[in-house]
């Protein structure tokens, strides 16, 4: 701001008092500049201007497909039928814990099965269903069938319990509860206080003595479900697709709305800003619960066709064992994961890898040379942003402070 003013001022000052001619005044004030440490902006900017353009590229490419599905009102279904034409046979989803493969053929009859049978039971566009389950491929094919027939997922953090279990599935003014049977013993402990016009469905191996009174086993329902697509709810881009919910540190969780429009966006300002191919491979150990594991590495599914593997909870241990059993080339970190693989003893299994990128945030400086060199890892592609909040930020040239 001071230099900026003293340059201003010396303008003025040379042409209106001293009359100078213009390349007089350009010569001091190039000298000023110089003078006052200018040359270190010149430096600045001879370093990043690449990165800045091909950032500027990348964020102008996105908007102007934001505003194309705007204009031509798409949804997150509507793009995925469209990755769905172009890779019908190739694996879309892989769970981790039963090496369950789903083609993208497979998820779309999945989920439109969902859709189908919700509407077969009276819900409808803008009816909200809360899904508590652990990750596994059908997370997925739920809450898409739910968007195929406009009806909004609630989903629900795993570890809540009891007073905040309760608190989400009310303020969403949820109709219905599909959970996992692994939660069945959270959803005992709270179906006393639900209201009795809340329809509850269960997936997953069924037992009938472990679930609340009046629960219905989903699974053989969904497989007599029809599989074509319904008709298109009257939604939009920017029309609710799911609520997220804050993980509740300073009070009970609170709802953050993600629309189609977000959902594209922060998928797609990724996969451009940080060149991913449609042949990579997603290596995904996060909560499906929260927008990093089911918007920043399954919506590279959903939308770009590439294939995610699921795994239902990081494992230290087992991390780059899985990595080579799927032949990942991307791998998702969030917070402490990447310390916690450098805690771990040295390994054969970290040198025999096909991971090209780390896809995440939180990676402290002060371990993010040491996890590259030990894990061959040539790219670290790091991005700070959150749910509910309206900016984000990406180190699209992978670069951090010695």
């Amino acid at each position: 701001m001071l230099l900026g003013a003293s340059l201003v001022g010396l303008l003025l000052f040379s042409k209106l008092v001293l009359k100078l001619p213009w390349t007089q005044v350009g010569f001091s004030l190039l000298f000023l500049y110089l003078g006052s440490g200018g040359w270190r902006f010149v430096r600045v900017f001879v370093k990043t201007i690449r990165r800045d353009v091909f950032g500027g590229i990348v964020l102008l490419k996105v908007k102007a497909k934001v505003r194309r599905y705007l204009r031509e009102r798409r949804t997150v279904p509507i793009l995925f039928a469209s990755t769905v034409q172009r890779h019908p046979d190739k694996t879309a989803l892989i769970f981790e814990g039963t090496d369950t493969h789903w083609t993208f053929c497979q998820l779309d009859d999945y989920s439109s099965g969902v859709a189908n049978f919700l509407q077969a039971r009276g819900l409808a566009s803008g009816d909200v269903v809360a899904l508590l389950m652990e990750n596994r491929n059908e997370f997925v094919g739920l809450w898409l069938g739910m968007a195929k027939l406009g009806v909004e997922a609630a989903l629900i953090n795993t570890n809540l319990r009891r007073n905040a279990l309760r608190h989400c599935l009310t303020s969403s003014q949820a109709r219905a509860l599909i959970f996992g049977s692994e939660m069945a013993p959270a959803v005992l402990e709270i179906c006393a206080s639900l209201d009795p016009s809340v329809s509850l469905f269960c997936t997953g191996p069924w037992e009938a003595s472990a679930v609340p009174a009046g629960t219905e086993h989903l699974d053989p329902l969904l497989e007599d479900a029809p599989k074509h697509l319904p008709s298109h709810p009257n939604k939009g881009f920017v029309d609710k697709l799911f609520y997220i919910y804050t993980s509740g540190t300073t009070g009970l969780p609170k709802a953050a709305i993600v629309v189609h429009s977000r959902y594209y966006r922060m998928a797609a300002l990724v996969y451009y800003g940080f060149r991913m191919r449609p042949d990579d491979i997603v290596y995904d150990c996060l909560p499906l619960y929260h927008s990093a594991g089911n918007i920043v590495g399954v919506g590279q599914c959903l939308l770009h066709g590439m294939t995610v593997v699921i795994r239902k909870k990081f494992s230290a241990s087992r991390f780059w064992d899985d990595c080579i059993k799927y032949n990942c080339t991307i791998v998702q970190y969030i917070g402490e994961l990447c310390r916690y693989l450098l805690n771990q003893p040295p390994r054969e299994a970290e040198n025999r890898h096909r991971v090209r990128m780390a896809l995440g945030n939180g990676l402290r400086q002060s371990i993010w040379t040491n996890f590259c060199s030990r894990f061959h890892i040539p790219q670290v592609a790091e991005f700070y942003g959150a749910t509910e909040c309206n900016c984000s930020l990406g180190n699209f040239d992978g670069q951090v402070r010695p």
